[in-house]
């Protein structure tokens, strides 16, 4: 069963040679539009936002986007060596097969008997590889936890025969970016009596507009003006949990990071959290009016400040 090429620019709506900032940018956009909790046709939201993400965790890493970039005409060679005996395509991850088969580096081939070593290969019982696959999970099922339908459709290469298997994947609360789910008995069937390996997902965070990870930690780039950085304000800032009123105090740098304990993602069983920190993005207006124009050559006028002093 090939896999499907997925033409990652045409996703976001940029073009080939199109810049970093083009694509964070182009996702973003997307991703508010199309994000699952707000948009109002949620099952179609749902995919697409899914098929944002997958987009834009290959166009966002340089590594990735290169391979993409010069897979070209031969994207449909697939890299897995011949001695593999099954093709395992998964559902319900949040992937695609074509994603998983070239970006995943996930192990996700059973082998032909004759590739075992000749002691394990006949009349020995012997457990079945384990299989491994990412999953995409959004923020806000990292922060609550939730049940996900999981499908894995086997193809022996060799007879054609298709195996499916369905089964339900808990994700807990707190799940991090990275972290490996343990499925038993959901990889490679055993031989000779011997039992199946496990499936292993690795948790992949969605994308989000407005928030990104560190571990249990949330981040939040905050856009704000000059005269809140150098006044001081307060502001109303979203977190993934509601909205929180937050402080800036009065001088206030570019980039200087507010934090907010116990704001985060949870961390295990203890009910304790990470905590969510806010980075200030100074933000110049790009257009002024007359009075706007007078009072900064005002301030010009009268600051004694010397920025390089």
């Amino acid at each position: 069963m090939p896999a499907q090429f997925k033409d990652y620019y045409a996703t976001l709506g940029v073009s080939r040679d199109a810049s970093a900032d083009d694509i964070k940018k182009a996702f973003r956009k997307l991703a508010r539009q199309y994000h699952p909790d707000t948009a109002k046709d949620k099952k179609t939201a749902e995919e697409k936002f899914k098929e944002i993400n997958e987009a834009n965790e290959v166009l966002s890493d340089p590594e990735k986007r290169k391979k993409y970039d010069t897979l070209g005409a031969n994207w449909q060679q697939p890299e897995a060596s011949a001695a593999h005996e099954q093709d395992v395509h998964f559902g319900g991850t949040g992937f695609s097969d074509f994603f998983e088969q070239y970006f995943s580096g996930g192990s996700r081939y059973g082998f032909q008997d004759d590739y075992m070593p000749k002691s394990t290969s006949k009349g020995r019982a012997s457990r079945g590889h384990d299989i491994e696959g990412d999953i995409l999970v959004t923020l806000e099922e990292a922060m609550n936890g939730t049940q996900r339908p999981i499908s894995m459709q086997t193809v022996n290469r060799q007879t054609g025969a298709v195996q499916t298997h369905e089964f339900q994947v808990r994700i807990p609360p707190g799940a991090t970016d990275g972290r490996r789910i343990r499925v038993p008995g959901q990889g490679e069937p055993g031989r000779n009596g011997g039992e199946a390996g496990d499936l292993y997902l690795r948790v992949r965070h969605a994308a989000h507009p407005e928030f990104t990870t560190r571990e249990a930690d949330l981040h939040h780039e905050l856009d704000v003006a000059p005269w809140e950085a150098v006044l001081g304000a307060e502001v109303i800032v979203p977190t993934l949990d509601g909205s929180i009123k937050l402080r800036i105090p009065a001088g206030t740098e570019n980039h200087q990071q507010l934090r907010v304990r116990g704001r985060g993602l949870p961390k295990g069983k203890s009910g304790e959290r990470g905590d969510f920190f806010v980075t200030i993005q100074i933000v110049l207006p790009k257009t002024l009016t007359d009075a706007e124009r007078e009072l900064w050559e005002k301030l010009r006028a009268t600051s004694t400040f010397t920025p390089r002093a």
